[in-house]
């Protein structure tokens, strides 16, 4: 799996929509903890959970948010070594997967700067991130949500990237 770039058909776009996990607030993040692993996706979650003192394992932005800059993120880490993917907006490529595989392996920097957009980049965080990890990505508008990986929730992510088509 993700051995190719892959893109979300149209006829897909608004079930992917649908929110994974549970809802999260900033008063839920003195729970958190550095036992378990964490991922941040998304610029305001990555500097919420930075704001908060923590530091995930993980945090994926691209520089924007709701398709507006927003640099505060950015500027925070910029002088931080981080790796660097290509991924257009409504994709998985084969280069984001392999970045987000090699920071679950250690192997990374820990920061992944998407170039283009990091929307769909929680899917292969699901899949590839070993059982318990949390992964925490921002739903435009509203709030946080948790995804704490399990058998399930990496079936369902799998069946879901299964459905997109090879480009």
């Amino acid at each position: 799996m993700f051995e190719k770039d892959l893109v979300l058909p149209p006829g897909l776009r608004e079930e992917f929509k649908e929110p994974l996990g549970i809802e999260l607030y900033d008063s839920d993040l003195e729970s958190f903890s550095d036992e378990t692993p964490l991922i941040t996706v998304g610029d305001v979650v990555s500097l919420t959970f930075r704001r908060h003192g923590i530091r995930p394992d993980l945090s994926i932005y691209d520089g924007s948010t709701e398709r507006r800059e927003m640099t505060e993120f950015a500027e925070l880490v910029q002088d931080e070594p981080k790796d660097e993917a290509v991924n257009p907006a409504g994709t998985i490529t084969a280069q984001l997967a392999a970045a987000v595989r090699r920071s679950i392996e250690g192997a990374g920097s820990g920061l992944l700067l998407v170039h283009g957009e990091e929307d769909l980049a929680l899917l292969p965080c699901i899949v590839l991130s070993p059982p318990g990890t949390r992964i925490v990505y921002g739903w435009p508008g509203r709030c946080m949500m948790l995804v704490a990986t399990d058998e399930s929730i990496q079936m369902k992510a799998a069946g879901m990237v299964a459905r997109m088509e090879e480009i």
